[in-house]
Parts: C-alpha cells; structure tokens; sequence
C-alpha cells in the first residue's frame, strides 16, 4: 500500500497541513515540526505526487541534456560534471543520446520542450543542421549549449577557448624544436573542430611550423579513425611530419597505435598531442601530452546560466570560453 500524506502526518505528531507545507516546502514551519515531519517521510518512504507538485510550482526540477553521443567519454565527463552540479540544487537530469544524427537530436529536443523540463543543455552535432532545432527548442524552454554551439545567436554558450587551446599545444612543440605538423580532426563540421583547426592554423603561422594539406586528416572521433589517420602519416615515409596534432585524445590515442606499429618512437621520431585530457589519457604509453577542459566550471557556467531571470532586456547569444590547461607527459 502506498504511503500517504496523512501516514507521514501522523507518523510526525502533526496536522496534514503542517506536513504538506513541510514537504512543500511552501510555508516556513517550526523546526522541531519540519525535522519530525522530513524523519517520518524518510522512514516510511514517502515519494509525494511529484507531478502534481510540478503543477503547483510550474516547475519540474529537471533539466534535460543532449549530447552528441554518450561513447565519447569526454561527453560521459560532460554529463557527469553537469549531473553533479543539479545535484546540489535538487534537479534531476534527463540525458539523452543524439547517436550523432541531426535528426535524433531534434526529436530528443522536441520530447524534452514536451515533457516541461525547466531547461536544457545541449552539445549540437553539427553547425547548421543542427540549427533549426536548437533555435526551436529554445523559443520554448531556457537553453544553454556546451562545448559546441550553432551559428545563430539563439542560445547562450559555455565551452573551451579552442584556440588558445591550440596555441598552447603548438607552443609546446615549438619549445621542443619541432619545425613540422599535422592535424587530425573531425570531418563532421562543428564549431569546436572550426575553430581548433583555425586555431591551429594560426598558431602554425606564429610559431613558424610548416603544415602541409596532405598532412590535415579528416576524421571521426573515435580511437579506430586515429589509427587510420596514423597510417596515413606512416604511409608518407620521410614527408610524414615531426608532430602530430589531434582534435581530441582518441583520436591521438589511436594515432599513437598506428604510429608505433608502423616502427616509430614517440615522440622521437614523431611527437602526438591530443585535446580533453580524457582519464585514461595518462596510462596510454607513452601518456599522452594534451589540453585539460574544465568541466566542472563549464557545468557551474552553464547551471547559472540557465538561473538566470527572464528579463525584456536579456540577449541570448552570450559566450564565455573557459581558459584551458597544458598537460605536459611524455608524448610530446
């Protein structure tokens, strides 16, 4: 039998209405009544009617979360830095798996605005396919995107400054005398892949660091497409380039396989870098020299964001890119 209002009331020495108010928490009562009450629903495992609560209050204390896909594990540590900052605000997160489909991503974004979820937060898949969703979906429900972000100033932002992330990386093989470079990145358009490959670019320039056309890989960001891409580069003998430079650490990490079963020392003959600064990015041998994201400031970010008040003179479209951090190992 379900546990009811009245159980918890009786349970606690109080009326039904003082219990209610306590559970509510819509009315200030007495302290020694709110901790009996708390204690006589925790023993008795009272749920309450959630969905009539969320009536009352027109809020439902979730945030939905879109993420491209949940095999990447830098998305898994997005969902986990977002997830635990809804915990210390009492909201619950419902996260859904675009499996990388602009066409999924819409009908999770168009389920979340249906189920009343106070806002949203969501990695786009691509640029502007993902466009007419996002914007959708933000007309109805106060949404954030994280990491990446459509062309359309609809929607605030919180992500990584990618090209200071790639100044960084490129500064360090410059300090180590490497004269040449490729890229390995996304072949999927996003705007963290056009600004890291941009990013790279200049920094190149600045560094005085030769690229070559032949040497930019296009790719998915999984570890098998970095072997592949590593291959390509083994497959070039002597016009391979001095470093390596990936969009992401899978990417590097499979780059490193190809490399080193090709023959190569790392980073004698050819230095690696990769982008996340993933868990397992310090056990791949050798570890693996990378960027650190912070997620957790990122997912602070974004929580405040969505806080914030709705006014007449508030502007979407607000941008605020994270500084990164070098994570210097033996790869490069």
């Amino acid at each position: 039998m379900a546990v009811t209002l009245a159980d918890v009331a009786l349970r606690a020495g109080v009326s039904i209405t003082t219990a209610s108010r306590v559970l509510a928490r819509s009315r200030t009562v007495s302290p020694g009544a709110q901790a009996a009450v708390e204690r006589a629903a925790t023993e008795l495992g009272y749920a309450g009617n959630g969905v009539a609560r969320a009536l009352r209050r027109q809020r439902t204390d979730a945030v939905g979360m879109v993420v491209p896909s949940i095999r990447n594990p830098f998305f898994t540590a997005l969902v986990d830095a977002v997830e635990r900052t809804l915990q210390t605000t009492g909201r619950v997160l419902y996260l859904c798996d675009a499996r990388d489909d602009v066409e999924v991503e819409a009908r999770h974004l168009r389920s979340l605005v249906a189920r009343g979820v106070d806002g949203i937060v969501v990695s786009p898949c691509a640029d502007d396919r993902s466009t007419a969703a996002v914007v959708e979906a933000a007309a109805h429900v106060p949404l954030v995107q994280l990491d990446r972000h459509v062309p359309e100033p609809v929607a605030d932002w919180v992500g990584l400054d990618d090209r200071v992330a790639m100044d960084l990386v490129v500064g360090r093989l410059a300090e180590r005398g490497v004269r040449s470079a490729g890229f390995v990145t996304a072949s999927i358009a996003n705007s963290s892949t056009r600004e890291r490959a941009a990013g790279f670019a200049d920094a190149c320039a600045r560094f005085g660091i030769r690229t070559d056309p032949r040497w930019t890989v296009p790719a998915a960001f999984t570890i098998a497409d970095g072997v592949d891409a590593g291959a390509r580069f083994v497959e070039l003998g002597t016009d391979r380039p001095a470093a390596v430079v990936c969009a992401d650490d899978l990417l590097a990490i499979g780059v490193t396989h190809a490399l080193v079963a090709g023959g190569l020392r790392i980073p004698e003959d050819v230095a690696v870098t990769g982008l996340d600064d993933l868990e397992f990015a310090r056990y791949v041998t050798p570890p693996l020299t990378t960027v650190r994201q912070p997620t957790t400031r990122m997912a602070e970010e974004v929580l405040r964001l969505l806080d914030r008040a709705p006014s007449t003179d508030r502007t979407p479209g607000v941008r605020i890119a994270l500084p990164p951090a070098l994570v210097v190992r033996a790869s490069a």
